[in-house]
């Protein structure tokens, strides 16, 4: 009980309840000495009128009027005379004078606490005014062994109907934060351990309904993080039978393309000028097809192999797939490059062809899907530290949701019907590579992507 919330607001009610009868106790316990007080002179001032009205009473009389007023004396003062109306011999000397008469909260508090602690038998003297301006003042002597008792038992008795209270408060607010709060929160917990056992399951995602706010927004912010995660794991699960699909395709794809190159073999031996020209840039295209099916089919997972680097002439690998780009755009796109013709960086040769390439063709296709021309620019540079790659179009950027998801798989494509796999891949390789891929700015005047690839490994 005590490691359940319940349990623990239970307890801590009844401590505060309690708590605050306690700070109500003394007060009232000082409040019912006086009236105690004020009782006892009200009872000495009725015994002495029986004085004045029979002028004399015998000594029996007089002591049971003492007994009964629960008083040794009784002084009456009038008109500044003070006059003994009743006595009795004082079992000891009187200890303290309390008056009653205009005393401070203070006072009372302090005397009713000293009162209690104290367990001797005493004879306290009291003074009070008179009933109905009956005189001056009254005074009487009196014990203080009547008064604690007559204390002890008041303050029990409040005690107990303190504890009594504080218990059927904290029940009912033990029911109420059960009902209002425990019980929502079992709920919210029952949905999690429900998700949990099959989070791909969307029937199983928690529906808002609590009526508290605070409750109401944790709700909430599950529903959503359920959703996503529910997305996620659906979206996995297609990448992973995309990687089966992909697998299969490569392998038969793979085959088709090693008799391409069989026959790309031949065409090598033409002596057509034209064909004697293209035929090795065919020859390496089919190749880089062909290597790319075999990794593929070699790591069969959406991670890349590791690159092998080495010292690359730039100026050849971007004039590949310039040349690509431009048969692709049917002469509507115009490419440049800047790049001296004997830089070299260092790089995975066909990864960054793959990177460079799949840049290209995201301007391209930009550009096509504006339906106007362009120029695709392609420039490579160096500094202390990194060589750069910056691919640029005067394209019509990209748009929002691309740029939130610019390199998520099947969430960032920047053209309609695009899976946003070549900027993912792209990306993936630069970081294969220690470098970064990023996009440097985008609007209505083009886009702007920069590799950066770190010299450290040099």
């Amino acid at each position: 009980m005590f490691n359940t919330l319940s349990g623990r607001f239970f307890i801590l009610t009844v401590v505060f309840v309690m708590l605050a009868e306690v700070l109500i106790f003394v007060p009232s316990v000082a409040r019912f000495r006086q009236d105690y007080l004020n009782a006892r002179l009200e009872r000495a001032q009725i015994a002495s009128l029986a004085l004045e009205a029979e002028h004399m009473i015998s000594t029996e009389l007089e002591a049971e009027l003492l007994a009964t007023a629960e008083v040794y004396n009784v002084v009456l003062r009038r008109d500044e005379v003070r006059q003994l109306m009743l006595s009795s011999p004082l079992p000891q000397s009187v200890l303290t004078t309390y008056d009653l008469r205009d005393p401070s909260a203070y006072d009372l508090i302090r005397d009713a606490i000293l009162c209690l602690i104290d367990p001797r038998e005493n004879v306290i003297r009291v003074l009070g005014a008179p009933v109905r301006s009956a005189g001056v003042m009254i005074e009487v002597t009196m014990s203080s062994t009547g008064l604690r008792i007559a204390m002890m038992d008041y303050g029990l008795r409040v005690l107990w109907l303190s504890a009594a209270i504080s218990i059927f408060t904290a029940v009912l607010l033990f029911w109420a934060v059960r009902q209002a709060l425990v019980l929502p929160i079992r709920s919210v917990v029952n949905h999690m351990q429900s998700y949990a056992n099959a989070p791909e399951d969307a029937r199983r995602i928690i529906t808002p309904n609590a009526r508290l706010r605070e409750l109401r927004e944790a709700q909430d912010a599950m529903q959503s993080m359920q959703i996503e995660l529910t997305g996620a794991l659906k979206q996995k699960e297609r990448l992973a039978q995309l990687g089966g699909a992909v697998a299969k395709i490569s392998h038969d794809l793979r085959n088709i393309l090693t008799s391409a190159q069989l026959f790309t073999n031949r065409i090598e031996a033409s002596e057509d000028p034209i064909v004697a020209r293209l035929a090795p840039k065919l020859v390496r295209s089919i190749s880089r097809a062909v290597n790319l099916c075999e990794t593929t089919l070699v790591y069969g997972r959406a991670e890349e192999p590791a690159p092998t680097l080495e010292m690359v002439k730039v100026a050849g690998l971007i004039e590949d797939v310039l040349e690509g780009e431009n048969l692709a755009s049917e002469g509507e796109i115009a490419y440049d490059m800047v790049v001296t013709a004997d830089l070299e960086l260092q790089a995975d040769p066909e990864q960054l062809y793959r990177v460079v390439s799949n840049l290209c063709r995201n301007a391209r296709q930009a550009l096509q899907s504006a339906h106007r021309g362009g120029v695709i620019t392609v420039s490579v540079g160096e500094d202390l530290t990194h060589w750069w790659v910056m691919v640029e179009d005067d394209g019509p950027g990209l748009p929002k949701r691309a740029q939130e998801n610019l390199f998520t798989a099947f969430q960032g494509g920047t053209t309609k019907g695009g899976s946003g796999l070549g900027l993912a891949i792209s990306a993936e390789l630069v970081r294969g590579h220690g470098g970064s891929l990023m996009l440097e700015k985008t609007d209505a005047l083009g886009t702007i992507f920069s590799i950066r690839l770190p010299k450290e490994n040099n």
